[in-house]
Parts: C-alpha cells; structure tokens; sequence
C-alpha cells in the first residue's frame, strides 16, 4: 500500500497531507509505518528544509485511533498493545524532537487521537469554524488520551487546568484552543497557511517546553500544597461522580499526577500503562461497542429499509403544546425547520413557544446562541388554536394526552392537512401504534415518534412500527430524527414497546423494596452504586406516581395485564391515596422544601409493617435494579419487538439511563455470561417472583444458528 501521507516539497517547505483511503484519517495499522516512512525522509533532508505543514485533504484533519482494531486485540497479549501504544508515541515524539518547526494546519476536527498528533506539532494554526470540535473524548467511550494526549496536556496546561479537558472529555470550539494557548485562529485555509509560515521563519529551531533546561510544569508539581489539597479531594469528588463503576477516569487521574512527578518519557511509559490496562478491560468493550460502533451504525442509517427516496421536513406540524410538544417543536425549529404548534388555547400555544424563547435566552447568555439565530429560531414556531394552519405539512406529529379518544379525534382534524405523500405520528410512550391508526385514513403513513423529555437534552427517538405502518414510513420517520440530530432506534408495536415498558420494571422495583422494609435512603443508594444516574423513587417522583398505575389500568382494559401483578404497583397506590402523587404536586417519595434541596419524606418508614428490619443484601438489590430491566430487555427481543442487540443497548442507556459500564441491558447479558445471567436470574425470580424469570430462547441463543438472539451483542 501506498503511504497515505503525501509529500511535498517546495523549495525548503515540506507540506504533508493526511489523506487515508477512506472517509476519514485514522489511527490504525498503517500508522505507524506511514508515520515512520515519513519521518525518516524528514529527517535525512532536515538539513536543507526549513520547516513542514502538516494537514489533511479530508473535511476533518484526523479522526484518532481505530477502535475496532482496540476491540481485536488480544486479551491475552498486553504486552504487544503495550509496544503498539508505545510504537505510536514514538512516532509522535520524532515530531517533536525533529529540529525544525512542524505545524498543523487543522481545517477542521480533531477528536481523540488527532488532537494528540496535532499536539505533538510545534505550533497549531485552527481555522474558525463553528463546527470544528477539538480534544479527547476518550474517558467518555472507557479509555484515556493514550497517545500523549494525558503527559502533553498536563505540561501545557497544569495538572488542575487540565483536568477537566481529560475527565470530562470536554470538547472544545477553535476560539476556547486558542484562549488556551494551544492555537492561534486563522479565518479561512489561506490565512491558515500564511500564518504557519509566518511561524515557521519565526521559530526556525522549535523545542518544546518541557525538552528545554529549567523547564516547570505551570501550577507546580503534584506534591505542591495547592495540588496536594487536590489529591486529596479529586479521587473522593470522582468516586462520588462514578460510584466506582467507571475506571478510566480512575485511570486519567492516576496518569495525569503520577505523570506530572517526572521527566517526559517516564510520563508517557505510564500513561501507556494506564491505557492498556482500559484497552482489555470488559468496561471499555462493552463502552465502545455501544457508544461508539453500535451509535455510528445507527446514524449512519443502520436498518433504514433499502431503496426508498430520502425524505426532508420542511413544515412540521405538532398537536399539543405541553413540555413534550413544546421541546419537540424547539428541536425542529433549531435544524431549519418551520413548526406550527397547536394547542386548545392561544394562550397555552404562545406557552409553549416560549419554552424555546426560555432555552435560546440561555443559550445567549452563555454565548452560544446569537441574536440572530435566536429571532430567527423563534420566527419558525407559529403559536396557533386552528387547524388549518397545519395545510401542506409535511410531517405531524400528535402529542396530547394519553387518552386514544382525544388522540383519535385530533387525528382525524389534522391528518387531512398533510400534503399529498406527507406522514403521521404519534408521540404516545405506551399505546399500541396499531390501535392508534385505527383513526387514520392511511394507516400505512401512520408511525409512532416517542420522544424523551426533556427533548432538547434526550437524544433518543423511539420510532413505533404499526401492523400497518410501510417500509417507506419507517425510513421518512428515520430521515426525520437524523435531521434533527436524534438517535432512532427501530421497535416493533406492542404496549409500553420498549423503553416505557422496561423503565417500569425498574421504577416498580424500587417501590417495591420499600414495601419489603427496604429504607428508601438504601434502595436509591444501591441503584446510584449500580450506575444508574437516579434512582428509582426520585424518578417515580418525576414522571408522578399515577403514571404505571395508568399503564396498568389502560393494559388491563386492552386485557394484556401479566399473570402476576408487580409488588410495588400496591405502594403507589397507597402513595396516590395519600395525595403525594409526585414532584407536581409538591410531594410524593420526597419533599420538595421552598428554597431548599429535596428530601426524602419521613413517612415512608410507615409504608411497611417491615421498615427498618435491617436485613438486606446491598448486592442484591443492585442486582434486583439491573435484572428487572434486562430480563426485560430479554423478553423484548424474545418476543420479536426489538431484536437488534445494537439498538437493545443504545436505546436502554439513552432512553432509560441504564449504566454506561455494562454498554446497555443486552451487553449486560453478554458480559455477565448467559448461563450466568439465567442462573442469577432464576435466583431472584426464586426469591422475588416470576418477573425476573428469563426468557426460554435466551440459552438457546447461544448457538449462533438458532434463536431471537442469533449474532445481538457481537
């Protein structure tokens, strides 16, 4: 294979462009030997050059490190990732040690591995685009900046100005690299070039900071008393963060102090004993295959049915203006799109507008968001009572209230107004999209948008296939959530589809420890330790305590109840009876005190003749939290709702906040081993009931040939 970067030489200025076959630059198997090819022509003409440009001929200047080949790596061979980390630094700091000035002229992103290859250049020149991103976001997919990203950083920055640009993987816009230090902004590619070549006669013998005498790490070393005061309070404010079910930012902290007691190369030994160690843990896998490979297929149209013309919004019209209309309606609104928001009343339509005007006003004060874009944005929501004004939509979307009456009279005034070939969806969370159509006049244009509140921050679209529902409806509805920047995943119809129905064996779960005696303190504990963001009680609070009472009653009357009723469907109601229906009413698990964080209510401990026995299992109860949900999941795929393992795991840590370490409810299964999981599960199902009792084809799936689960997970 020919070397992907090319050279050019004129006169005695190298230009170097990244141009990987491929859509993007990226850190893989060539590499190194493309790096190494490159440099050692460097080097033999460094004598009659006077400096390199390094760029890429792609929109993005390099992608980082291929993290498929990570996954491929040996488990049992550390130490050949170790010399595969260490060969790839080694390249990076021939760079450095060149002994003439190498720039990079980045034109646009540069994430992960590419930012650590420009930070290995002399000097960086970043053209200002709004949509160029820079930095690490390693920590986020389980991993740390491993190609010196963690040593490099530390010494530009310091270890505490650092370290949020490495925990955090936080992002950055060209102006916040430039206010760094780190850069200096060019308004186009021309000035770009200019300005590196301004540097280079500028800087003709580069050194970096830390290869010249007398060097010092901004801030001080980590035994200083300011960092030591850090030390000491860092690990307990990430424990409290993580719970311990992350190691990489464990991981960052140790490379990144450690890192700063000693010389350069030492740093970089320890950081690449840091990242292999992540490399072959379970968690990183289990990140990186959900996060990473599993959320590109889907944006990449994974499962969009062949053949069918792409489908744009132009006029989008949405039924109810409450909290989930209103988001919905500012989504849209922000990618272009005309909206008309319909509610009952003028005055709670004109509410609902200004529930985006609430968000773009922040969004201007935090300087993200300009006049402009903000009038223009709000010039796009058209508050309105008539549904006339819904004429030549190309997409509405129904989001009034969980009754199919009210649903199926505001479907058949709005449907006509779709323009020939339009499509209509419903936002609903719990009722069969197959019910709902019945209303429709064409129910193969009819489809389910479940949508999470609040919309502007949840990623995630459950799009709702109806008995009836085309193929060609389902890719317009996936063409739709790509254009509004939303992650879909793909269900098939039944009650409660996948996310509502799995969130209420967990949300019932923690109910129904507390009726066992459980305190509330500990369950909502056990759920934070096993990785769930918030715990149970503190979300039945949010969603109000009537809402699985709802489902059940509505399930009940469509008679598709289960055999058994869920334990902690009895503590709601007596809740309910109580009139602390939840965080709305001012009151329900915890008390909402005026100007004062929640608490939990004291009068839970009445709930139960048991409260406060003292007996319980911590382990258990994490347990519990976990396999309610994905035994679930299980049954989902089982019965044929959803049965791509990718889209079980990216839709259960989007749409239900299961934890990241376990890559969602289906990796869960796969990293606790099947014959594992079902025996545990069997366990509990012994002890607590038939809802944690596995699916049968679950075993059987483990021959790759047979079964709902042949090939989820690989």
């Amino acid at each position: 294979m020919s070397n992907p970067i090319e050279y050019a030489r004129e006169g005695k200025l190298v230009t170097l462009t990244m141009n990987w076959p491929g859509a993007v630059n990226l850190m893989d198997a060539d590499f190194i030997p493309s790096f190494r090819e490159t440099l050692d022509r460097l080097e033999g003409e460094k004598d009659d050059i006077a400096g390199v440009i390094l760029r890429s001929a792609k929109p993005t200047f390099f992608a980082g490190a291929d993290l498929k080949m990570f996954l491929g790596m040996d488990r049992s061979d550390p130490q050949a990732l170790f010399d595969l980390i260490e060969g790839t630094k080694a390249e990076l700091r021939r760079i450095e040690k060149l002994g003439k000035p190498v720039v990079a002229v980045i034109e646009g992103s540069a994430l992960g591995g590419g930012f650590e290859v420009a930070l290995a250049c002399h000097h960086r020149v970043v053209v200002d685009h709004p949509k160029t991103q820079l930095g690490m976001p390693e920590v986020t997919l389980g991993l740390l900046p491993g190609g010196g990203g963690v040593t490099r950083m530390v010494r530009h920055l310091g270890v505490q100005a650092a370290l949020p640009f490495l925990l955090e993987g936080k992002l950055m816009r060209p102006a916040e690299l430039a206010e760094l230090g780190l850069a200096e902004l060019a308004p186009d590619a021309e000035a770009a070039t200019r300005q590196a070549l301004a540097w280079i006669e500028a800087n003709p013998v580069p050194v970096k900071p830390w290869d010249q005498k007398g060097y010092k790490i901004p801030g001080g070393k980590p035994y200083t008393p300011a960092l030591a005061q850090l030390q000491i309070a860092a690990p307990a404010m990430l424990l409290a963060r993580t719970k311990g079910t992350l190691p990489a930012p464990e991981a960052v902290l140790s490379a990144a102090v450690e890192g700063a007691q000693v010389d350069f190369d030492t740093a970089s030994r320890i950081e690449s004993r840091y990242l292999t160690r992540l490399v072959l843990h379970p968690v990183s896998r289990n990140m990186i295959g959900t996060l990473f490979l599993g959320m590109n297929e889907i944006k990449a149209g994974a499962g969009r049915p062949k053949d069918v013309p792409k489908f744009r919004v132009q006029k989008l019209g949405i039924l109810g203006a409450g909290m989930m209309g209103a988001g919905i309606a500012y989504a849209a609104a922000t990618k272009g799109i005309d909206v008309v928001l319909l509610d009952t009343e003028q005055s709670k339509a004109e509410k609902g507008k200004a529930y985006s005007e609430g968000l773009l006003d922040k969004g201007l004060k935090r300087g993200k968001v300009s006049e402009e874009r903000r009038a223009e944005t709000l010039g796009r929501i058209q508050p309105t009572t008539r549904f006339e004004d819904l004429e030549g939509c190309d997409l509405i979307i129904e989001a009034v209230f969980e009754d199919p009456d009210i649903k199926a009279d505001v479907t058949r005034k709005a449907e006509p107004m779709l323009r020939e070939g339009g499509l209509y969806a419903s936002n609903t969370s719990t009722i069969p999209i197959t019910d709902l159509a019945q209303a429709s006049q064409n129910p193969a244009r009819f489809i389910g948008l479940h949508f999470f509140s609040p919309v502007d921050r949840m990623q995630l679209v459950e799009i709702i296939r109806g008995r009836e529902t085309s193929d060609e409806s389902v890719a317009h509805a996936l063409d739709f959530a790509a254009q509004i920047g939303k992650v879909p995943i793909v269900v098939n119809d039944s009650r409660g589809f996948y996310t509502s129905r799995v969130f209420g064996q967990y949300v019932n779960e923690g109910a129904a420890m507390l009726a066992e005696g459980i305190p509330a303190a500990v369950i909502e504990n056990a759920a934070l330790q096993a990785g769930m963001p918030v715990g149970p009680l503190a979300v039945l609070d949010e969603v109000t305590l009537t809402l699985p009472l709802h489902v059940e009653a509505s399930a009940k009357k469509a008679g598709a109840e289960p055999k058994e009723r869920h334990p902690g469907l009895a503590v709601l109601e007596r809740m309910v009876d109580l009139g602390r229906t939840g965080r709305s009413a001012g009151k329900g698990f915890y008390d909402y005190p005026e100007g004062q964080p929640k608490r939990l209510w004291s009068g839970l401990k009445d709930l139960s003749p048991q409260q406060g026995r003292g007996e319980y299992d911590l382990q258990e109860l994490r347990d519990r939290l976990l396999y309610a949900q994905a035994v679930d999941a299980a049954h989902v795929a089982e019965t044929g709702v959803l049965t791509e393992g990718r889209d079980l795991n990216v839709g259960s840590i989007l749409g239900l906040g299961f934890p990241v370490w376990t890559g969602g409810a289906h990796q869960f299964i796969e990293f606790v081993g099947r014959e594992q999981f079902v025996q545990r599960a069997r366990e509990l199902a012994a002890r607590h009931g038939s809802r944690f009792e596995p699916p049968a084809g679950l075993l059987k799936g483990t021959d790759l040939q047979e079964g709902q689960y042949a090939g989820l997970g690989e």
